[in-house]
């Protein structure tokens, strides 16, 4: 499978191996999103910086906002979003997931008493 980049990402993380997030990142994501990313950067940095271990954590704080900067550039995104916020009904799972109605059945005869 070939990783999905939004506009302009050439890289999964589009981050230097400073850690630092890229201008891109932040041209990628919406505005009203910009302080809840850098509060969160910022505060797996610190902790990077007191505890190396947690290193590791930086970069999945930046891989996972790369991959939301993904889905908001998705085209649709912003529609799909206003239909549940409005409360209109999505595409269900059956017809999206394969085998999604058997999984359900077996789920559903695994906790029957």
């Amino acid at each position: 499978m070939t990783p999905t980049h939004a506009p302009g990402c050439t890289s999964l993380t589009d981050t230097p191996r400073s850690g630092a997030p890229s201008p891109a990142m932040l041209a990628r994501l919406p505005e009203r999103l910009h302080g809840v990313f850098l509060a969160e950067y910022r505060a797996a940095m610190v902790a990077a910086a007191h505890e190396t271990w947690r290193w590791r954590h930086l970069a999945e704080v930046l891989n996972l906002w790369h991959l939301r900067a993904v889905t908001y550039a998705a085209p649709g995104y912003e529609a799909a979003r206003a239909d549940v916020a409005a409360g209109n009904a999505g595409v269900p799972a059956e017809q999206v997931i394969p085998g999604w109605a058997e999984h359900m059945a077996d789920r559903a005869s695994r906790q029957a008493p």
